[in-house]
């Protein structure tokens, strides 16, 4: 394998919400969408509270920290739950407040992440979409490191507890076939640097414990199934529900001296990854050669003292975004928009939206992907293993061609495998008797 690994700046939070409190949080998933008004990083004063939408007034916003608390967003809402993944000051500024406000039986029902997560991104050229999953998961699955696992359109992004890193690093280097960027996307030796000293309060480990290194793929899947099986977990798929992967059209937005918004090009990371396939690509390609366009005649206009800074929404296609903001406030049945930095807009939509977004999405619009779902609700989130177990007793047992679009969708209490329709049905005809105690 031959895979490129960067970390994304910023510390992440995943949130858990109870799909019954959706319409109490939508305000706050879609001020996270918004353009910035603020300075996340400065926090209000205790001795004198006030609600959030005079905080986030009051403060103002550097473009700087605007790039370091955009790098990765992702919004899913599933038939389990809405999971959210963002900067972590995000999650302290926005719905921290709200979460406050509710009553104490309601409040329970929502979770945040107790640990702050990094966010690796991952280009992989050669690999099929069923091999990439089994691939980037194992050495760390075999490292002991929980990890969430999303397949977007052009890449796929691990979460991993910030506290991990050097973990991360030591297990990918150990495993081979990984190159690691550096921040302006230079590749830096696989060194790991000394381990962090160990706090002075620690977390007792989730089940099951870490592994060694030497475990073997059948040991980690039987691992897996088996807490699966302890927590009653059981494979569904939703009537009628079927899944198209799509992206954005490609905008080149502007380029700030401290280099936070760069150029995305049809050549760029869509190249190496392929989140569904590599014809995908191609059509992206073609957005990005009209947001392009726009950057020039930008850029031909005034001086540079006299444009207004750049914005985050500068990246976006705002027919795209208005689309996304009206899919979200009609409840949708499914919807995960990821939105992550050097990469144009990943969706992967219940196929019913389609009318919504016009012509605004890249993709192949006419296939048809079946999620089959587990929900992980009695699961802690640092529990390990479970993509790598599960991804690879399918890959194993289905024996996937090359040719296979396996992705996984990894949110705060659920995990979703989606296949082409009829793939989909051999799998859960595989999981289900995996899944069932035995009497």
């Amino acid at each position: 394998m031959n895979a490129q690994v960067s970390f994304l700046k910023g510390s992440y939070t995943l949130i858990h919400i109870p799909l019954d409190l959706y319409s109490t949080f939508i305000r706050p998933i879609l001020q996270i969408l918004l353009p910035e008004t603020q300075n996340l990083g400065r926090p209000s004063s205790p001795s004198s509270p006030s609600s959030p939408e005079e905080q986030l007034h009051r403060l103002s916003l550097d473009s700087r920290d605007a790039g370091q608390h955009r790098g990765f967003l992702n919004i899913s809402v599933t038939p389990i739950e809405v999971s959210i993944v963002c900067h972590s000051a995000w999650a302290r500024a926005v719905f921290e407040p709200v979460l406050a406000s509710l009553p104490r039986d309601a409040a329970r029902s929502v979770a945040l992440s107790d640990s702050e997560y990094t966010v690796l991104a991952v280009i992989s050229a050669g690999l099929d979409a069923a091999g990439r999953v089994l691939e980037l998961t194992s050495p760390l699955a075999r490292a002991g490191i929980p990890i969430f696992f999303i397949s977007t359109y052009y890449s796929d992004f691990i979460l991993a507890p910030a506290s991990e890193r050097h973990n991360i690093v030591k297990a990918l280097d150990t495993h081979g076939g990984f190159q690691l960027l550096s921040d302006d996307g230079d590749s830096v030796p696989f060194s790991p640097a000394p381990a962090p000293a160990p706090a002075t309060t620690t977390t007792p480990p989730a089940t099951p414990p870490s592994s060694s290194p030497s475990t073997t793929l059948d040991e980690l899947q039987a691992r897996a199934f088996d807490l699966l099986r302890k927590r009653n977990v059981s494979p569904r798929v939703d009537d009628d529900l079927e899944l198209v992967q799509c992206s954005g059209r490609e905008i080149s937005p502007p380029v700030t001296d401290g280099g936070i918004y760069s150029s995305v090009s049809a050549g760029g990371r869509g190249g190496g990854g392929g989140g569904t396939g590599g014809a995908g690509g191609g059509g992206g390609g073609g957005g990005g050669g009209g947001g392009g366009g726009g950057g020039h005649r930008h850029h031909a206009s005034g001086s540079r003292a006299a444009r207004a800074p750049p914005s985050w929404v500068d990246g976006l296609d705002t027919k795209l975004y208005t689309c996304i903001i009206a899919a979200l406030v009609s409840h949708p049945r499914f919807m995960s928009v990821t939105l992550a930095q050097d990469d144009p807009p990943s969706l992967l939509l219940d196929k019913t939206l389609l009318p919504t977004f016009g012509d605004s999405l890249v993709g192949d619009t006419e296939g048809r992907h079946i999620p089959i779902f587990l929900d992980l609700v009695g699961l802690p989130f640092e529990v390990t293993g479970i993509v790598c177990g599960v991804a690879g007793r399918l890959v194993q047992d289905m024996q996937l061609a090359e040719s296979s679009e396996l992705s996984y969708l990894s949110t705060a209490r659920a995990g979703a495998v989606i296949l082409p329709d009829v793939q989909s049905r051999r799998a859960l005809d595989i999981l289900k008797p995996l899944l069932t105690k035995e009497e």
